[in-house]
């Protein structure tokens, strides 16, 4: 919201109620990964970014067994 939408800092804070702190290292850390760099902060280790990626793909495969679910119901009413 800051870079993208212009939004102040200070607004923000008083929005969220988060500390000032943490949104600015946010913003350094966003703008730091848009021009392709590794940013602020120690990066994850290889079984943190291999739990994230499991549970991006875990989210995926929810999503698509709820969809063939409420599919499969469909056409169970319509072959009735």
């Amino acid at each position: 919201m800051v870079v993208d939408q212009g939004v102040g800092v200070s607004q923000i804070v008083k929005d969220m109620d988060i500390g000032e702190t943490a949104v600015r290292r946010w913003v350094e850390q966003y703008r730091a990964e848009q021009l392709g760099q590794a940013g602020i902060g120690k990066p994850l280790s290889a079984e943190q970014q291999r739990i994230r990626q499991l549970e991006q793909e875990n989210c995926l495969l929810r999503s698509d067994n709820d969809l063939l679910k409420k599919a499969s119901a469909f056409f169970a009413r319509e072959m009735k």
